[in-house]
């Protein structure tokens, strides 16, 4: 009578297979959970910039935030026009009586996105008294920063946020998160050369969003 060598080893094997099949169904779990709640975190901030984007909610406050965008030579690029353009319109309905102008430079320029801002609404009209120009900030985290300092060092309490539709809605989160209160105002839409995609700002602002609210950024 012959005796089967590899008997007892069965339910070894047996037992190997079903944790191996457990660890791949865990695996296949979590990143099912992890995509799925990645995928919803998206489309929510998504939703959110979104809101902000395309509602005006300028009212009357203490000072109005424009923030900064290129510069060329002293001379704003055309996203930076249309944000101080609107920054002007609302000076000018009585909205607050200062116009807050944001943005350094970069290295090896002349100007400041910030002192541009102030020169160009002086040259529209505004006294410079009614222009605080802060000349500092390099990102948009930093600016909003800024205007958290600045508002403290002035009393200010009520902001108005100038700035491209979909960067308003973190904007508004980083300053609010702060204690403002904060108003949106997305500028008018302009035409730019070597401007980014909407989809590639919407990517932008939900990963920065994102990193920003996991002390990441």
């Amino acid at each position: 009578m012959s005796i089967p060598v590899d008997g007892p080893d069965r339910p070894a094997d047996s037992r190997g297979n079903w944790i191996a099949s457990a660890a791949r169904f865990l695996l296949i779990y979590f990143v099912a959970v992890f995509f799925l709640s990645a995928l919803g975190w998206g489309i929510w901030v998504y939703v959110q910039i979104e809101r902000y984007a395309y509602e005006d909610h300028a009212a009357p406050a203490d000072v109005i935030c424009v923030f900064g965008a290129a510069e060329y030579a002293g001379r704003p690029s055309p996203v930076l026009r249309a944000r101080l353009d609107h920054a002007l319109a609302l000076y000018e309905h009585g909205i607050a009586p200062v116009v807050l102008t944001l943005g350094g430079s970069a290295p090896g320029d002349a100007f400041s996105e910030g002192q541009v801002g102030q020169a160009y609404l002086m040259a529209n009209g505004v006294p410079e008294k009614a222009i605080i120009a802060e000349t500092q900030s390099r990102s948009t985290e930093e600016q909003a920063r800024r205007i958290v300092a600045i508002a403290r060092a002035n009393g200010y309490r009520r902001v108005v946020i100038v700035s491209d539709p979909a960067h308003l809605f973190r904007i508004r989160e980083i300053c609010a998160s702060e204690g403002l209160q904060v108003l949106t105002s997305p500028r008018q839409q302009v035409a730019a050369v070597g401007s980014a995609s909407e989809w590639q700002q919407m990517g932008h602002e939900i990963l920065a969003y994102t990193l920003w609210r996991m002390h990441l950024h």
